[in-house]
């Protein structure tokens, strides 16, 4: 693999990356919710997820969502149900981006095992990696080169720059977190980031297999 084909690969990875989605929403809510070290749990969770779909598309599964109507269709079923799920917790108040301070009711900080199952869980329930993967991954191979280290090499650099970038933005948001834990910005905010990933599961929903 040359060093061009490495950056034009990197260029187009950042870019799908860093458009805001689902996992950075949750690195956020854990930055302001739970502190930046809960952001290192969910962050490695998300990225363990990212691994599995890289994975499980070089092995032929991203593939078999192109060709398998009914399979694409469960997947794209599970995930826009478990975004659906995340978003109606802030909606309804059972999940918040931070206690409020004028609350009595204790604020018990999530475990790392449950930030990290959270942060996974988030990963590997949306199809549209699994397609990125399946998709991008056989333009940057390299025919006469072995498969593996290639594999490892561009799964490595879309899972650090995923990770980089979940903490890049959980420390923005927490140099603002000032403002945004203020009482009334805080239900408005969970209100939008509920109301964000429920358009997120409706968007997956309408989300079509590409032609075969």
């Amino acid at each position: 693999m040359t060093l061009a084909l490495l950056l034009s690969y990197t260029v187009i990875a950042a870019t799908a990356i860093l458009s805001p989605g689902p996992a950075i929403l949750l690195a956020i809510r854990n930055s302001l919710a739970h502190g930046i070290g809960s952001v290192l749990w969910s962050s490695l969770g998300n990225i363990t997820g990212l691994f599995c779909l890289s994975t499980a598309s070089m092995l032929g599964l991203g593939v078999m969502l192109q060709t398998s109507a009914l399979l694409f269709g469960v997947v794209k079923l599970i995930g826009a149900l478990y975004l659906f799920w995340i978003g109606l917790r802030h909606l309804f108040g059972r999940a918040s981006l931070a206690a409020l301070p004028e609350t009595t009711l204790p604020h018990r900080n999530p475990g790392a095992l449950a930030l990290y199952r959270e942060g996974a869980g988030l990963a590997v329930t949306n199809p549209k990696p699994i397609l990125f993967f399946a998709a991008l991954f056989p333009q940057f191979l390299v025919p006469d080169a072995p498969v593996l280290p290639q594999f490892f090499t561009l799964t490595g650099i879309f899972m650090g720059i995923s990770f980089a970038s979940l903490f890049g933005y959980a420390l923005l948001a927490r140099q603002a977190r000032g403002v945004l834990l203020k009482p009334m910005i805080v239900r408005w905010v969970n209100r939008t980031v509920g109301g964000i990933f429920v358009g997120f599961g409706v968007l997956l929903l309408t989300l079509r297999r590409p032609a075969a």
